[in-house]
């Protein structure tokens, strides 16, 4: 069975987002039979007991160029091989439980006979604390890249007419990793997926700015990285009514006086004055 929490099921997908976000990215609750799911399942552990059992699928479908974004939280020394990534254009809605123990070869890379690409990660790529992100190009090839820009491709032949998952297996020495999301990347902008409803606020305190002071707006502070959708530098650590977190606070405070709505779903920032 999934080892699934009552307070730590996906979280309803409801908000209405811009041009530029690619809507909500989480881990689909059809997990591996040691993985547990948490922070609004974006977090998933596998137990220390076995090397396997740590199948995970994206909660909806990712795009091509669409960069999956994980940080490592977690590595085991007693287990040998690291975690395996890639695509599958199986729903993980349609799947039944139990889950396959292993992405390779339980779940086979021929394309011919399930329609699963899946390739391991090399161990240097996931010591804990690492941050990496796989992809899959508009040649169809497999592409993992980590925080210090080194990128190797996987595997080939990924078609780009189907619609696909990503795949996560928490194999090996990988115990535990962070979705941080997924990005885009074009020549004006960057697409993200937003991550306000990803995750439950935890730790906030009201801010105290006087330009912003009667705003419901909320420090988040559980540690996962976002950028400020506004100026594309700082982190985004603003929580807006709405729901999304997607400024930092000098370009919260900055939209709050020019238009006085979120950029992402143009909802307001502050409720309607008093009478």
């Amino acid at each position: 069975m999934m080892a699934l929490e009552a307070a730590d099921v996906e979280p309803k997908m409801s908000q209405r987002c811009g041009f530029r976000c690619l809507g909500p990215l989480t881990f689909h609750r059809a997990v591996g039979d040691a993985v547990h799911l948490s922070q609004g399942c974006c977090h998933a552990k596998r137990s220390n007991a076995t090397f396997r059992n740590g199948l995970l699928f994206s909660n909806r479908p990712v795009r091509v160029q669409e960069r999956v974004r994980l940080r490592v939280k977690e590595d085991s020394a007693c287990w040998h091989g690291a975690m395996r990534v890639g695509f599958t254009s199986v729903s993980p809605d349609s799947r039944s439980l139990p889950l396959p123990s292993m992405a390779i070869p339980e779940i086979p890379s021929h394309r011919e006979i399930l329609n699963h690409w899946a390739a391991p990660v090399h161990e240097e790529f996931c010591k804990a604390g690492s941050q990496l992100e796989f992809w899959v190009s508009s040649s169809g090839s497999l592409y993992v890249s980590n925080q210090n820009g080194c990128k190797r491709k996987l595997l080939v032949g990924v078609p780009l007419k189907q619609t696909l998952w990503a795949m996560v297996d928490l194999y090996g020495q990988t115990r535990s990793v962070l979705l941080l999301g997924s990005k885009i990347g074009t020549r004006l902008f960057t697409r993200r997926s937003c991550q306000s409803l990803l995750s439950p606020v935890s730790d906030t305190a009201s801010l105290t700015s006087d330009d912003s002071s009667d705003l419901n707006l909320l420090l988040q502070s559980d540690g996962e990285e976002t950028i400020c959708v506004v100026c594309m530098a700082q982190e985004a650590d603003i929580s807006l009514p709405c729901g999304h977190r997607c400024m930092c606070r000098p370009c919260a405070i900055g939209v709050l006086k020019h238009s006085g709505r979120c950029p992402l779903c143009r909802q307001r920032m502050k409720s309607s004055p008093e009478a």
